[in-house]
């Protein structure tokens, strides 16, 4: 199944496929932007199983860097899936995750129908 660029809730939303290329570094966030050129496309919606387990370790500095930069060309991120393992081994991942969820640029969820709430009440 490839990524496809959605309407939903008036946002324009690229939904990546769970068997797509892993982000795991900023070349690889770049390379999946390369892949938007041209589209209007606000949220990038990345599965859990497109990232590499350091995203989640907070100290490699993974997430900091992939989400720093797909929001400085404008992206917001939703990561959907189920990180319930990754937040019980980290008090620093659980506090991340909890800002993140309070703010507009970066949320977990963990399913599409939670996804469409949180857009549906952010428009």
């Amino acid at each position: 199944m490839p990524d496809v660029v959605q309407t939903r809730h008036g946002a324009n939303v690229l939904m990546c496929a769970p068997d797509g290329p892993v982000i795991g570094d900023e070349q690889s966030a770049v390379d999946l932007m390369a892949t938007l050129w041209g589209q209007d496309v606000q949220w990038l919606v990345l599965p859990v199983a497109r990232l590499t387990e350091d995203f989640f370790v907070l100290r490699t500095k993974v997430a900091g860097a992939v989400v720093q930069k797909l929001q400085q060309y404008g992206f917001r991120v939703v990561i959907v899936g189920d990180i319930a393992a990754y937040v019980a081994q980290s008090t620093a991942l659980r506090d991340f995750v909890y800002e993140s969820n309070r703010g507009r640029q970066l949320w977990f969820v963990a399913n599409e129908a939670e996804l469409d709430a949180r857009l549906s009440a952010a428009a």
